[in-house]
C-alpha cells in the first residue's frame, strides 16, 4: 500500500500539475491512453485548466509523504454558453478529480471529494457537479458520497450533489 498523503489548497502554480490530471481523468480505461498534448488541445477538456486560477476556481491537491504531487480535485463555474461536460446550471460549480494510478482505491479521491464538496459548502454554493463516463469506477466512489445521477448522456451521465 503507498505510503500516506495529506492535502493542501491547490494554488495558481498548480496549474500544470491539474493539466496532468485532466489527463489522468479522461484517459480513465487502460489501455486506451490518449497523448496530453491531444487531450489538452481538445477544449472540451482545456477548459478545465485553462486560465486556472480564476476568481471563483477551488481546490485541493493531494501530496505523498515525499512531497509528490499525486492527485487533485477542483471547481470551476461555466457559463451557459460554454458549458463543461457536467454543467447543470449557472451558479453550480463543476468539479473535476484525478488521482494518479498507483494511488487510484487507497482513499486519495474519496479524500479530495469530501474536502472539495467541505469548501464548495462553506463558500455557499447549494450543489456541486462532476461528469463521469460510463464504466469508470469512480462512479461508485461518487454515488457513496451523495452523488446522484440527474442526465444520463451518450456515454457518460452528470452527477450532482446537494451541500449543506
Amino acid at each position: 500500500m503507498p505510503a500516506s498523503f495529506r492535502l493542501r489548497p491547490a494554488t495558481q502554480a498548480d496549474g500544470a500539475f491539474l493539466g496532468d490530471m485532466v489527463v489522468e481523468a479522461a484517459n480513465w480505461r487502460s489501455g486506451g491512453e490518449r497523448p496530453k498534448h491531444q487531450v489538452l488541445a481538445d477544449p472540451d477538456h482545456g477548459r478545465y485548466i485553462s486560465g486556472w486560477m480564476r476568481p471563483g476556481d477551488a481546490g485541493f491537491v493531494a501530496q505523498a509523504a515525499s512531497g509528490e504531487a499525486i492527485g487533485a480535485a477542483w471547481y470551476r463555474m461555466f457559463p451557459r454558453s460554454e458549458p463543461g461536460f457536467g454543467y447543470v446550471g449557472t451558479g453550480v460549480p463543476e468539479l473535476i478529480i484525478g488521482v494518479r494510478p498507483m494511488w487510484r482505491a487507497h482513499g486519495v479521491g474519496r479524500e479530495l471529494l469530501q474536502r472539495l464538496c467541505e469548501h464548495a459548502n462553506a463558500h455557499g454554493y447549494g450543489r456541486i457537479s462532476l461528469s463521469v463516463e460510463r464504466g469508470n469506477f469512480a462512479a461508485t466512489l461518487y454515488r457513496s458520497e451523495g452523488f446522484a445521477v440527474t442526465q444520463a448522456g451518450v456515454g457518460r451521465s452528470t452527477m450532482v450533489k446537494r451541500l449543506g
